[in-house]
């Protein structure tokens, strides 16, 4: 009973009281019929609210928000249907996938009621109804649909169920707005394999990477020793470069191969291959002695003080025989 009705039938109940206690008991008895008359005829409907009425087993109407009268007896409100936005929460387990997969599903529906008179005359309970009609469209859902897919694409799921539960629906009057699945549950062994996947995929991806930064080193070596081939000087002077780098923490001995010191002076080898094919030869065929310029020593001593940098002690010269 709404407030309206309930302070009518309150206010008639009163003044039968004192019409019986001061006038008479036909007058209290008048009274006391208005407000069972009320009581049973007034009705309010709130502004989400639609009443479903009937008149003797047929539909009479269907009554909106506000006060409205009905006629006692003939008339029966046979369903107050709610309006509003409606949640269902529904789920399936052990639902196999498509590719046999046993899966654990809960989701989430929202929906509401657009045609008052179908839900309250079309189906039995709508609620149930919408319910028993989520559950079966999912696990339908999971039986067409692979596990791979189930999880990295939700939404296109989630479309589908809302087109399949909001076409069984229409015809009671419901419109789904939404679904949502909100967990996928997979069997413990099922989860520990997919991570070992999924760790040697990324051990895959990072040996493509490292390779590729492999090629790229090396691509950057080659043009490099092009490079130093068009320009002997550039080599020397990296080389130096090196040795020096090399002293700048502390005073250190460096051990150079004889090539290595060669390859720091060219002009000096140059010199000594030129003086070689010129007067090497004798007549019989046979090559004479050349002395070769002054080479620096296969050993260098370096040492590096924080005043000066470093400072190199050549050892005497040794001529190269060429037999």
């Amino acid at each position: 009973m709404n407030p309206v009705t309930s302070f009518l039938v309150f206010a008639f109940v009163v003044a039968a009281l004192a019409a019986g206690y001061f006038v008479n008991l036909y007058v209290a008895l008048a009274f006391f019929a208005g407000a069972v008359l009320i009581a049973s005829s007034l009705k309010m409907a709130n502004v989400w609210q639609k009443f479903v009425i009937l008149r003797l087993g047929k539909l009479q109407s269907v009554r909106g928000a506000g006060l409205f009268a009905i006629i006692p007896v003939l008339d029966t409100v046979i369903a107050i249907i709610d309006e509003r936005i409606q949640t269902t929460a529904f789920n399936a387990e052990q639902a196999l996938t498509k590719d046999t997969v046993p899966v654990n599903v809960d989701a989430i529906i929202f929906w509401h009621v657009h045609d008052a008179q179908k839900a309250a005359l079309a189906i039995t309970d709508y609620r149930e109804a919408i319910d028993r009609v989520a559950q079966t469209s999912l696990r339908e859902m999971i039986g067409s649909s692979v596990l791979a897919t189930l999880l990295s694409d939700r939404k296109q799921a989630d479309e589908q169920l809302k087109v399949e539960i909001g076409q069984k629906a229409a015809p009671w009057g419901i419109s789904v707005g939404s679904v949502e699945i909100r967990d996928v549950a997979i069997p413990t062994a099922l989860q520990d394999a997919m991570s070992r996947q999924a760790q040697a995929e990324r051990e895959k991806q990072a040996r493509v990477i490292l390779g590729s930064a492999e090629a790229a080193i090396a691509s950057s070596f080659v043009a490099a020793a092009d490079t130093y081939v068009g320009h002997p000087m550039a080599l020397q002077l990296r080389a130096m470069n090196i040795i020096y780098e090399t002293t700048l923490e502390r005073g250190a001995t460096i051990l150079m191969p004889s090539s290595m010191v060669d390859s720091m002076n060219p002009s000096a080898t140059m010199l000594a291959l030129a003086l070689a094919g010129n007067d090497a030869l004798k007549s019989n065929g046979a090559l004479k002695a050349v002395e070769a310029p002054a080479v620096p020593a296969a050993v260098m001593t370096a040492a590096h003080t924080p005043a000066a940098g470093p400072a190199y002690r050549e050892a005497p010269a040794r001529p190269y025989d060429l037999k």
